[in-house]
């Protein structure tokens, strides 16, 4: 299969790639595409040349599942928050300059992922109009120079130099639904994906894409066990159908790093068939992933998106808002999960008016949904978490006394050490058992999730139960963070990071 792949890449005018031991170390170093012009310098200086080109070239960031299993980190130990957003059609709608308009807005936003996926269907072209594959067969990448691939590198090359992480699908799940995908060409794509982008320190593997694990599993099986063995410096997961999960097959598959899920875009009352009907509640899913052996990080990487109507297809339905996206962020965060993915209807396909009727009812152009309340709100989060130590934090409801609410009434807990967050949705007074975090006294905040800005409350004993009443009259999307902190441990005040 090896020998069959490399003389395709021949034959189609590329240089095969080097080929790489299956357990070589976690960060290589990148490819050096033009070395030095050497031929007529002793041997030991061109080695001391080499040697310097290489380290210039190192990889400056990779990512990493933490020790505990619950959180992705740097690999010098700094946490990693993903923070994630959906551009499922980057590599095929946008160009250069669209393209570097829409990373460095998410940039300035705070996020830190880009979801988007390579094929979403076998005649995927680039927004230049060059086909990614020969014959519409994912086993042979049109690797023609200037073509689609080169615009994929340039793509995940410009995010990386923005700080951010591309998460890329190699093909959605239709595409081997139907058959193009399959399992006489899937380690061939596997192949060539792992050895083209092995050496981007910026790159995450989804699986899948939209689709259950229990159709084509070997397929996605021999997809992401391909991944691994030629790129094991690479994170891989699975992006599962509307309301499941990955850990439901592939959760003890040693190439799935991290679990996602999908809670998908139905309201209570419309979810009415998935495997749990947990409808909106997805810290549900988070909950179950989270109590897994062996532990392994969880993220929802795919909540209903800003601007999509409820239940997605009937745009005579509401249609999500901004406050809904951060709901859905604070409750799978806050359960337990590593970061959040946020999607926005009109920018996840970069709708365009004029260019097609778009998909799910867009109402306005990407150019304007990019500022769309919820997307920038999504940095709000990040801050916070980042602003206490971050690996020592676990969900916990014990504290949340009395009744809990349900649905959107629902508070939902976590702690570290000596800080404890409580979200509430909708601004409705609420009881803590004290006592959950340490110190003889806690200073109290009131943190908005709509704009990042915090009040003190006060100081107060950590004992007993206290009575906490949120700013503002109950109601949806009045949401407020309750920030309690061990007053010896004086940490900033809300997201202000130390």
């Amino acid at each position: 299969m090896i020998k069959d792949f490399e003389l395709r890449l021949a034959l189609w005018g590329r240089p095969a790639p080097r080929t790489r031991p299956a357990a070589q170390c976690a960060a290589p170093p990148r490819r050096v595409t033009n070395p030095p012009q050497v031929a007529n310098l002793p041997h030991m200086l061109i080695a001391a040349i080499l040697a310097m080109s290489v380290a210039a070239a190192q990889p400056r960031e990779r990512i990493a599942v933490s020790p505990d299993g619950h959180f992705l980190q740097y690999q010098d130990g700094r946490p990693f928050f993903w923070l994630g957003d959906t551009a499922w059609l980057l590599f095929e709608r946008l160009g250069r300059e669209d393209t570097e308009r829409y990373l460095e807005d998410r940039r300035r936003k705070g996020f830190t992922v880009i979801q988007a996926m390579l094929l979403h269907g076998v005649t995927a072209r680039s927004a230049g109009g060059a086909a990614a594959l020969l014959d519409r067969d994912p086993g042979r990448p049109n690797t023609v120079p200037g073509g689609y691939w080169d615009n994929v590198d340039w793509v995940v090359d410009q995010a990386a130099a923005k700080g951010m992480f591309v998460a890329m699908v190699p093909a959605w799940g239709a595409v081997a639904k139907a058959g193009q995908l399959n399992a006489d060409n899937v380690a061939a794509y596997a192949t060539f994906l792992g050895r083209r982008y092995w050496d981007k320190p910026n790159v995450v593997w989804i699986c899948g894409g939209d689709t259950p694990g229990g159709e084509n599993t070997e397929v996605w099986k021999k997809l992401g066990q391909t991944l691994k063995a030629e790129d094991p410096g690479h994170l891989v997961t699975f992006h599962p159908f509307g309301r499941t999960q990955s850990s439901t097959w592939f959760h003890n598959e040693p190439w799935l790093d991290f679990n996602m899920f999908q809670s998908g875009h139905e309201r209570y009352d419309q979810d009415i068939s998935s495997p749990h009907r947990y409808g909106e509640d997805n810290w549900r899913y988070v909950r179950d992933d989270y109590a897994r052996t062996p532990p392994k990080p969880v993220v929802d990487g795919e909540p209903s998106y800003e601007g999509i109507p409820q239940g997605l297809h009937d745009t005579t339905q509401p249609y999500w808002t901004g406050a809904d996206s951060r709901r859905y962020a604070w409750w799978s965060v806050f359960a337990g999960a590593f970061g959040h993915t946020y999607g926005d209807s009109a920018v996840m396909q970069f709708y365009r008016p004029g260019f097609g009727r778009g998909s799910y009812g867009p109402r306005k152009p990407w150019t304007e949904a990019i500022d769309d309340p919820g997307a920038g709100q999504m940095q709000f989060l990040k801050a916070l978490m980042l602003s206490r130590p971050y690996f020592e934090r676990v969900p916990d409801q014990s504290p949340i006394a009395g009744t809990n609410g349900t649905k959107y009434d629902y508070v939902i807990a976590t702690r570290g050490a000596g800080y404890l967050f409580a979200y509430t949705y909708t601004g409705r007074p609420f009881q803590i058992r004290m006592g959950a975090i340490s110190g003889k006294r806690v200073q109290a905040w009131w943190y908005s999730p709509r704009d990042g800005s915090a009040r003190a409350i006060g100081a107060f004993a950590n004992r007993g139960v206290q009575s906490f009443t949120p700013p503002g009259q109950p109601a949806d999307g009045n949401d407020w963070v309750l920030v309690l902190d061990d007053v010896a441990k004086k940490f900033p005040m809300g997201g202000n990071r130390p």
